[in-house]
């Protein structure tokens, strides 16, 4: 299936989620990433989660994060599809953009090749650990500034599709993906 299809697949799916639903699948989704083996790090990037878009609530994984003594960054949407990354403090102030998602509004800002470990949204993916994003390519082009070893972990409400038919040249791959249920890797 094309990456189109997948994404208005699985927004609908989203769509017919109840907010209950997403909260006990987040915590599911946090306690799985205790599990894996990325916690020798010290730069950890994630997105701050959209209710409107009902994704998974990433508010439990940063309490895990700050609990552990991790450096959390996380995005804000810039010119030309690209994102700038801030370190998140208890100064750091947050506003919704045009899209109800959070973003930092001051703040240190990280350069990419410094993050560890990248949390990173997406719609669906599938057993190879290819991704289906929003189609902004916001997340491509942020991740191929990061170094090489910098591990991504995918975040989902739903588990794997056979395949996406579609991927392109510069769509970099997961390293695991973690769902209520499951904890894939690749």
């Amino acid at each position: 299936m094309l990456k189109k299809d997948h994404r208005t697949h699985f927004l609908e799916l989203r769509k017919n989620t109840s907010d209950a639903v997403i909260d006990e699948a987040s915590l599911k989704v946090a306690n799985k990433i205790l599990g894996l083996a990325v916690w020798d790090y010290t730069y950890y990037h994630i997105f701050l989660h959209s209710t409107l878009k009902k994704e998974i609530d990433t508010r439990p994984i940063i309490t895990l994060l700050q609990g552990k003594d991790k450096e959390v960054v996380v995005p804000k949407i810039a010119p030309e599809n690209r994102l700038e990354h801030f370190l998140l403090t208890d100064n750091t102030s947050l506003k919704p953009n045009s899209w109800g998602i959070p973003e930092p509004q001051n703040g240190i800002q990280v350069n990419p090749s410094k993050i560890d470990v990248v949390f990173v949204p997406l719609l669906a993916f599938d057993q190879a650990g290819n991704r289906v994003g929003y189609g902004g390519g916001y997340y491509d082009k942020f991740l191929a500034e990061c170094a090489e070893n910098t591990r991504k972990i995918g975040l989902s409400l739903f588990d794997a599709v056979d395949i996406i038919t579609d991927t392109d040249a510069h769509d970099i791959t997961l390293d695991y993906c973690v769902t209520p249920d499951k904890v894939y890797s690749f």
